[in-house]
Parts: structure tokens; C-alpha cells; sequence
């Protein structure tokens, strides 16, 4: 019989380094020195009050702000991004809290926009609507994404069926990490445990996920590793095995440090 892991020792080289991360606006201090990571195959959570830099760190990582100083390393190698196109492209993909889809158009048209397949005609390109129709297929019924049809418009579309896509659209294109902005805030319980379900199938799958959430019982629930951060500093990193909500209550609001 094969002996299982133990969930509380980490495997394996981190797949995200992060390391003394710093970054001003002004005269504000967003992030100070900030050090975590994340593995393949873990869901990864980052958890603390409003303002204490969960989201810039993410911008970070994701090519929207570049850092003042310190590294990100990603599969093994330094990254300098110049915009979220270069950490796609290198297989990040985040799932913001507004989930960037457009009501108006289709699931599939959502999942394949700014990646529209197109084929030749001579000099022409045209927009091979049945290719991105069929490959959009594919990837909802890969996660068992629960929504009507691909050829629905997202504004018929429920809460959770609209994480549950931009969820799809993350996890479609190779990527290897995919960050989750509160992917469950507005959500009902149903839908929540739904969008849970996505979440552990990503991890499943060998994805590293990054999880920010306020939900600490969520976090206790989903994550394999717990980083807390307060006042835009990494106050501490547990393994979620070997922590309870509590420990992180008192990591989050400084009355107990590191």
C-alpha cells in the first residue's frame, strides 16, 4: 500500500517564489519586504484585513505593478512582467473580484476573448467561430462548469455560473497558476460550495492556486498553505494542517507574530 503524504510538509520546489517584496505609492508603504510561495497541486491562500496588501501583491505577480525591489521567481526563473499579457503568457492567469466578462457576448466568446481562433482565407482572417464554439465545450464540461450552453449570454447567467466561467477561462489556456481575487464573496452558500468544487478540481488537476479570501473557515476548508499578511508585511506562513482559524485571528490582528 502506498503511503499518502502528509498534507502539513510542503513538496517539491515552490512554483511561485516571492521574495522581499517591496512597493511605494508615494509616500505609502503598500509592501514591505514581503517573502511567500506557492506550490503545484496546493491551493495556496493569502488572508488579512483590508489595506494589508493582499490585492497590490497580487498585481504584482499578475504584471500589473512592477515591484520597487526585491525578486519573483517563477519555475525557477526571475520574472520582470511589463503587463498581465506577460504573466499570461508565462501561465498565470487571475480571476479578479469583477471578473472582467462582458455581458453581452456569449460563455464562448468570453472564454476566447483577446485568444480569438481565426483561420485563413488567402490574405483574410477570419474568426473560426465553430473551432472556439467546440474548444469552449471542451473546457466547461473538463471542469463540469454548470451553466445552460456555451451559446448563452453571461447576463442570463447566475452568480456563481459567472465565477464558475471566469474560473473556465483561467484554467483553459495553460495556465499554471491561477489567482483567485474573493471568488466567493457575493456568493450564496449553494453556489459557494459550487465555486469550492472548481476551486479543488483546479488543484486537482496539478494547477497551483493562489486564494485570497476573507473567509477564514473557506481558507481552513480549501488551502494547504496559509500566509497572512498585515500592514503590507507577511506577518507569518502556516501550514494549514497544523493551524486552526484562531492562530490565524491572532496572526491577522497582531496578537501573536510569526
Amino acid at each position: 500500500m502506498t503511503a499518502r503524504p502528509n498534507p502539513g510538509t510542503p513538496a517539491g520546489e515552490p512554483l511561485l517564489d516571492c521574495r522581499g517584496v517591496s512597493l511605494a505609492f508615494g509616500s505609502v508603504r503598500a509592501l514591505v519586504d514581503v517573502s511567500l510561495s506557492a506550490r503545484e497541486g496546493e491551493i495556496t491562500a493569502i488572508v488579512g484585513d483590508n489595506g494589508a496588501g493582499k490585492s497590490t501583491l497580487v498585481r504584482c505577480v499578475s504584471g500589473i505593478h512592477r515591484p520597487d525591489s526585491g525578486h519573483i521567481e517563477f519555475d525557477g526563473a526571475e520574472t520582470s512582467f511589463h503587463s498581465p499579457e506577460d504573466a499570461r503568457e508565462a501561465g498565470i492567469e487571475t480571476v479578479h473580484q469583477n471578473l472582467a466578462l462582458v455581458e453581452d457576448l456569449t460563455v464562448w466568446q468570453n472564454l476566447f476573448l483577446n485568444r480569438e481562433v481565426v483561420r485563413r482565407l488567402g490574405p483574410l482572417a477570419v474568426l473560426d467561430r465553430r473551432a472556439m464554439r467546440a474548444r469552449a465545450k471542451e473546457m466547461v464540461s473538463k471542469l463540469a462548469v454548470n451553466v445552460p450552453a456555451v451559446r448563452s449570454r453571461v447576463r442570463r447567467l447566475s452568480g456563481g455560473q459567472r465565477q464558475a466561467v471566469a474560473i473556465c477561462r483561467a484554467a483553459g489556456f495553460s495556465s499554471r497558476l491561477v489567482i483567485m481575487d474573493e471568488p466567493t464573496a457575493a456568493l450564496g452558500v449553494q453556489e459557494t460550495a459550487r465555486v469550492e468544487e472548481l476551486i479543488r478540481a483546479l488543484r486537482d488537476e496539478g494547477h497551483a492556486v493562489m486564494l485570497i479570501s476573507h473567509n477564514f473557515a473557506q481558507v481552513i476548508r480549501l488551502s494547504q498553505q496559509v500566509w497572512v499578511m498585515r500592514a503590507g508585511r507577511c506577518v507569518g506562513g502556516r501550514r494549514t494542517a497544523g493551524t486552526t482559524g484562531e492562530e490565524i485571528v491572532a496572526l491577522v490582528t497582531g496578537a501573536l507574530n510569526r
